[in-house]
């Protein structure tokens, strides 16, 4: 008896992940493409060549109102979202720019989450439901000008005085630095390294922003400066020492970065094929010839098998089981193979690849700066190391 041919596959998913994908995780891709395309794709490359968001405030509220800030968090009026919603957001808002997934994934991921973790029930209330909203913005302040993959090696201090705290220091290369209204500060103590929720507007604190990068342009990038800010006992994370608490918030930013940068993949790959069937040579489009499929072809595959892995965390996250050097694993992995995959992509483009009319240098830039932060290449590649030889190998 003769079976139905399986339907064939769409080109961007050919490996029929999509049906791996619950109707409710499939409705949430779906809005937030939907916001990306309305309200920031039609501007996106302009904000990149300008440098700056015109209405940062006013697209942060867009974003809270759909739910996108600290969405898998809960309670404080965060929508409590599953980890693999939040993956598929991510991609979502990097396949139109790496910076507005930054926004994002700073807000939620690293300001709110240490906040939400860390802080005392005071510190939660003042702050987090502002921020899930997106009335109030949030930035995180662990790098320093000396001090970016060795951050036990901060500068910054917190030195007690009566019932405050006086902070002193810089941190560097800071999303959403002068936008902020409140920074997660980390600083060492007396009792060694701790969080501070530190509102931006204290006496000392200030934030200017750093211009001429070629990299996040559509992102607000800062740094901060600590002259003897002075906050109260309360402000201070009371559980937090040590490395553990920036460190358990990098891994909820990395988590989103492994499926972040799919999307600038996946934008750049769409890009390719569209242009390699349109654009002809010697009589035939691109697509036709075969060096060029053997480029989309490669693509393809790269970007079906980290979608793979990062659902496949998603998955883990959602039961509990996710290691941290699982993430490291897929942060190598996926943004590595994305800077890949536009690599490709432009050269199929060819001189209209460097255009902003075109979405893939943009992309190729953006990933450039996601390559190396929140863990660089030889951070993840000795986590993963560590992971499989019991030995570490960082000094």
């Amino acid at each position: 008896m003769k079976t139905a041919r399986p339907p064939q596959p769409a080109p961007l998913d050919l490996a029929g992940i999509d049906d791996l994908l619950t109707p409710e995780e499939k409705e949430v891709r779906a809005s937030v493409r939907t916001l990306c395309e309305r309200r920031i794709q039609p501007h996106i490359a302009q904000w990149y060549e300008d440098g700056a968001i015109p209405d940062i405030r006013g697209l942060t509220r867009e974003l809270g109102a759909l739910g996108l800030l600290g969405m898998h968090l809960d309670g404080y009026g965060c929508p409590g979202m599953s980890a693999t919603d939040y993956g598929l957001a991510c991609l979502e808002l990097e396949a139109v720019d790496s910076g507005i997934r930054s926004l994002v994934s700073v807000q939620g991921s690293l300001a709110m989450y240490a906040i939400h973790r860390w802080a005392t029930e005071e510190t939660r209330q003042r702050w987090l439901p502002g921020m899930a909203s997106g009335d109030l913005i949030g930035c995180f302040g662990l790098t320093e000008p000396d001090c970016g993959s060795d951050p036990a090696a901060m500068r910054t201090r917190a030195v007690r005085d009566g019932g405050d705290w006086v902070i002193d220091g810089r941190k560097m290369w800071i999303t959403n630095g002068s936008v902020a209204d409140v920074a997660v500060v980390w600083a060492q103590t007396a009792d060694g390294i701790r969080g501070f929720a530190v509102p931006t507007g204290t006496p000392g604190f200030s934030a200017p922003a750093i211009s001429h990068k070629m990299s996040l342009r559509a992102s607000v990038t800062s740094e901060l400066i600590l002259e003897g800010v002075r906050v109260p006992d309360v402000c201070a994370f009371p559980e937090a020492r040590g490395l553990a608490g920036p460190l358990s918030c990098l891994n909820e930013a990395r988590y989103g970065i492994v499926w972040g940068a799919l999307g600038a993949a996946r934008s750049s790959l769409a890009s390719a094929l569209s242009y390699a069937g349109t654009r002809e040579q010697f009589g035939r489009p691109l697509a036709a010839f075969q060096m060029t499929q053997q480029k989309l072809a490669d693509m393809n595959v790269e970007y079906v098998k980290g979608l793979l892995l990062a659902l496949h965390l998603g998955r883990r996250k959602d039961a509990g089981t996710l290691h941290p050097a699982q993430i490291s694993l897929a942060k190598l992995n996926n943004v590595r193979e994305a800077l890949t995959i536009c690599r490709a992509a432009r050269t199929i483009l060819g001189a209209n690849g460097i255009s902003l009319e075109y979405p893939v240098i943009r992309h190729m830039n953006n990933l450039e700066s996601v390559l190396t932060y929140e863990g660089t290449t030889e951070m993840h590649t000795l986590v993963v190391g560590q992971a499989m030889t019991g030995i570490p190998a960082f000094r």
